[in-house]
């Protein structure tokens, strides 16, 4: 208990200098700490930070830099959709909820920039803090499992209206998987590794697998395997033995059925027949699993019809491809978030479950190109671009991640279209992008 204390009070120490060195420092830190709560507090915290930032930074001239300047255009752009948006009462709160994009870059713009040392300490506390979120739902879901005896507490988000699931619904897995996997890259990465570092990569690693998430896990195992084969400075003997122990870890982590049904599922409806009940034993009676074929080519589905994710995604983009037809969105596309009255009409169109409709696209790119056209989607290929050259060019593993986790995220889900996803996105894009360029121009 004396240690916990003596640790606690240090950090807090060592926080209030970083403050005193920056006013930014914790007003960040806190909305960076945030991201797995209520969205209210998301909210609080956001405003806090750019209030700071006004507050502080009265004298400071604007820097002007080139990566941070397209997150903010990408705002402005989606605020002119709503002139030529197909539905504009959709359109007004989605402008609202995508504010992040201007306000977390305006402020970075406006404010004192991290030196290099404060960046890297804005990570640790964030990540030390996700491993006190991962520790909470895994307490959570062992208090849960005793009292009901289900399963379903220690895996993935819940699904129906008990919420059973390691984390809330309104939380989602994947988002949740991808905040945790940045915070365990940090720990992954130290070169002298502490008794504290291995024990919080281990509850971050553990945490990510029961989370579930098939696209996160995969790309999760490669990062693991770039870090251990490129940028580990242990010796090969070293390389191969935590090469080995990877290896039995994920074997175990698959040897759980709610993992490795959740794999076989997709993996097994790339068939020109449906996903036969043997292969997720928990199906309900009457329900058919969609192909991906199926997805792909069916002219009508019935709503006995279920689509596994990797399905769903296919079913999504070939309306996306099916609109892009019919519409004359090349340019500007149909507007913030119209695109799902749309969705709507496929749905109707095609027989599908009432509600499918409901759901976007589940892919950023496809988002992008359908409601802000090939100039809202050039914005944000050109903001990933530069942000994965950055992290290259820096020989920043753990930027590297956050760039490779988002590339590959934006393929499965329109995170940017959730307020915590482009919050987390803007936070982590600036902070890893911002520098101060003695050359850049001020105003």
């Amino acid at each position: 208990m004396k240690n916990t204390y003596s640790f606690l009070l240090n950090v807090w120490q060592e926080m209030l200098l970083e403050q005193k060195l920056n006013k930014s420092f914790l007003p960040f830190l806190l909305l960076l700490i945030s991201l797995p709560t209520l969205l209210s507090i998301n909210s609080i915290s956001t405003a806090i930070f750019i209030f700071s930032v006004l507050f502080f930074n009265k004298k400071n001239k604007i820097t002007l830099q080139n990566a941070l300047i397209f997150p903010i255009l990408l705002f402005i752009w989606m605020a002119c959709s709503y002139f030529w948006s197909i539905d504009k009462a959709v359109t007004i709160p989605a402008i609202f909820k995508e504010t992040p994009l201007f306000f977390i870059p305006v402020s970075f713009l406006i404010m004192k920039p991290f030196n290099k040392n404060q960046v890297h300490k804005l990570i640790k506390y964030y990540s030390y803090a996700m491993v006190f979120y991962a520790s909470f739902f895994l307490l959570r879901a062992w208090v849960r499992y005793m009292i009901s005896g289900d399963q379903r507490v220690f895996f993935y988000h819940g699904e129906y209206d008990d919420d059973f699931g390691l984390v809330p619904k309104l939380l989602n897995a994947i988002h949740v998987s991808v905040y945790m996997a940045v915070a365990f890259f940090y720990f992954l990465n130290q070169e002298i590794k502490k008794k504290i570092d291995v024990i919080c990569t281990s509850i971050l690693f553990g945490f990510i697998f029961l989370l579930s998430s098939k696209n996160i896990i995969i790309v999760f195992v490669f990062l693991i395997g770039l870090h251990f084969f490129y940028f580990s400075k242990s010796s090969n003997k070293m390389r191969l033995r935590n090469l080995i122990i990877l290896t039995l870890i994920l074997v175990a982590a698959f040897s759980f059925s709610k993992i490795k049904n959740r794999f076989l599922v997709e993996f097994q409806s790339n068939t020109k027949t449906s996903v036969s009940h043997s292969v997720y034993n928990e199906a309900d009676e009457g329900v058919n699993y969609v192909s991906i074929y199926e997805a792909w080519n069916n002219e009508k589905f019935s709503h006995g019809d279920y689509f596994p994710g990797t399905a769903f995604r296919v079913y999504q983009f070939r309306m996306f491809l099916e609109i892009f037809s019919e519409e004359s969105l090349f340019w500007k596309g149909l507007g913030l978030s119209a695109s799902q009255v749309k969705l709507i009409e496929k749905e109707k169109k095609y027989n599908l479950y009432p509600g499918y409709g409901s759901f976007n696209f589940h892919n950023q790119y496809v988002q992008n190109f359908a409601e802000l056209g090939f100039c809202g989607f050039a914005l944000l290929i050109i903001m990933l671009i530069l942000n994965i050259k950055t992290a290259i060019t820096h020989k920043n593993f753990i930027h590297i991640s956050f760039a490779v986790l988002m590339i590959s995220l934006f393929l499965t889900e329109s995170f940017l279209w959730r307020q915590k996803g482009v919050l987390f996105f803007i936070s982590l894009y600036c902070l890893f992008q911002i520098k101060e360029d003695k050359n850049a121009l001020k105003i």
